[in-house]
């Protein structure tokens, strides 16, 4: 039987949410095993005048644990 976790993580890129999402379960990969999947729980958009500067998501990211 195997047990999972769920934690949240926020990931920022300057070409699009898709990236962010890259990124953010690349750094996953890095620290966690076993990751088998994330949901993306909000999309952010940050400005300056009017101006996309950036974007990000907070996503939930499954991992199982070792036994």
């Amino acid at each position: 039987m195997s047990i999972a976790r769920v934690t949240e993580i926020s990931a920022t890129s300057q070409k699009g949410f898709e990236d962010a999402v890259v990124n953010g379960l690349q750094r996953a990969n890095e620290t966690l095993r076993h990751v088998k999947g994330a949901w993306i729980k909000e999309q952010i958009v940050e400005c300056d005048e009017g101006k996309i500067t950036g974007y990000r998501v907070n996503m939930m990211v499954t991992f199982v644990l070792d036994d």
